[in-house]
């Protein structure tokens, strides 16, 4: 009898639980079909356009055409079943470890063709109740020792347009962000940065190559949910732009 209620008892799987859409370039669609859905179990099923891979919430879409490695985050219920199921289907994983920063439990593995897979669980506690906001916008100031030079540089290569502009500030805005080019001085004699969240990271890094801005190399997946890039304007002051894909 207990025997029997023991081949009864259902067989709770570890599961991913955040959503995920990516396409992963693969040189050999079977073969990365294949470690999906053996290694990794995720369920693989034939579409109108190729193969495609899920588990959950998370859908993933193989491209022979691709080029590049993708960097894919999975949000999982259980971490450590998670890199014991793997671990047990004959997946090479990393060590578990804690990510204080992001507050987050995680592995990593590879895929075949290389693409970087992490997968995650928050061991974040609740915090005590945050009061009411009283920050409402940031407003990044860059230096610049040619100001007038920069100002256009914004304009004509980033796509801001001139809010104000005289021989000691200049004003620019692209949708919702407002930002300040000043002077360098002694005091601000380095370059500066910025960060800037965007709904497109791969269009806006297209468009701002195809007008000649020096883009730091491609558009890049992040483990904590940010695909960005950067971009350094004429003085060596760094953008980064960050799209949130999680």
């Amino acid at each position: 009898m207990a025997d029997q209620e023991m081949e009864m008892t259902p067989v709770v799987k570890p599961m991913i639980v955040a959503p995920v859409s990516r396409w992963i370039p693969v040189a050999d669609v079977a073969r990365s079909a294949a470690f999906y859905g053996d290694v990794l179990g995720f369920e693989i099923h034939q579409v109108s356009d190729g193969i495609e891979a899920t588990s959950g919430p998370a859908l993933l879409h193989f491209d022979s055409s691709g080029s590049g490695r993708a960097i894919v985050f999975f949000e999982t219920d259980d971490v450590a079943a998670m890199h014991a199921a793997i671990g047990a289907r004959g997946g090479e994983t990393s060590e578990l470890v804690r990510v204080n920063w992001i507050k987050m439990r995680m592995f990593e593995m590879r895929d075949p063709d290389g693409n970087t897979l992490w997968f995650g669980q928050s061991y974040d506690k609740p915090h005590a109740e945050i009061p009411a906001p009283m920050f409402e916008k940031a407003l990044p100031r860059l230096p610049l020792t040619d100001l007038a030079a920069g100002i256009a540089h914004y304009r004509d290569v980033l796509g801001f347009q001139v809010n104000y502009a005289d021989d000691y500030i200049g004003v620019m805005f692209r949708d919702r962000v407002t930002l300040l080019l000043f002077p360098r001085t002694e005091r601000n004699a380095g370059a500066g940065e910025a960060y800037f969240y965007i709904d497109n990271a791969d269009k806006l890094c297209a468009e701002l190559r195809a007008k000649g801005a020096d883009v730091r190399g491609d558009p890049v997946s992040l483990p904590w949910g940010l695909r960005q890039f950067s971009v350094r304007d004429p003085e060596g002051n760094e953008l980064y732009f960050g799209q949130t894909f999680e």
